[in-house]
């Protein structure tokens, strides 16, 4: 049997008490040492953004209007376990996503919830797939972030 699911890695931008700014990452704790970011099943006739969006604001309470998706960002994570007996093969697609309304309030889903900075996440993370995912989403985030300097000015012309 096959499942396919979909989420969204959450992030918040602020700045630390020297003013430099640090980028936090949304974790959901499940209990048991488990934590992991908001995703769910894909419903009939929705799209994985669609139910991305709709399952961060159950699990969250962080609405879609909160959220700035980094469109160029998408990652999957393929696993396979086991539910009653039955393999299940699991395809969960992850967005990335900006908040500046970090507010979280939790579903019956999860006991917990945290905004880590990068390396304290990864410290989280039990499954080497959402480390990896992590990982991906911080360097996307860091290439982007080296693109927004200010352009060199001009060269002068030559009239060569």
């Amino acid at each position: 049997m096959r499942e396919i699911s979909a989420g969204i890695i959450i992030y918040k931008r602020e700045k630390d008490r020297d003013g430099k700014v640090d980028t936090k990452y949304l974790l959901m704790y499940h209990g048991r040492g488990y934590w992991n970011f908001p995703k769910g099943k894909i419903e009939k006739d929705e799209r994985s953004y669609q139910t991305a969006l709709r399952e961060t604001a159950e699990e969250t309470g962080i609405s879609a209007n909160s959220l700035r998706l980094e469109r160029n960002f998408k990652v999957t994570d393929k696993y396979i376990y086991q539910r009653d007996g039955q393999k299940i093969f699991k395809i969960v697609l992850f967005f990335l996503a900006r908040t500046d309304k970090p507010q979280v309030r939790l579903s019956y889903e999860h006991e917990g919830y945290g905004w880590f900075l990068h390396n304290d996440a990864q410290k989280l993370l039990k499954h080497k797939n959402s480390k990896v995912m992590l990982k991906q989403a911080n360097d996307y985030l860091q290439r982007m972030g080296s693109q927004n300097r200010p352009p060199h000015p001009p060269r002068p012309r030559s009239n060569l």
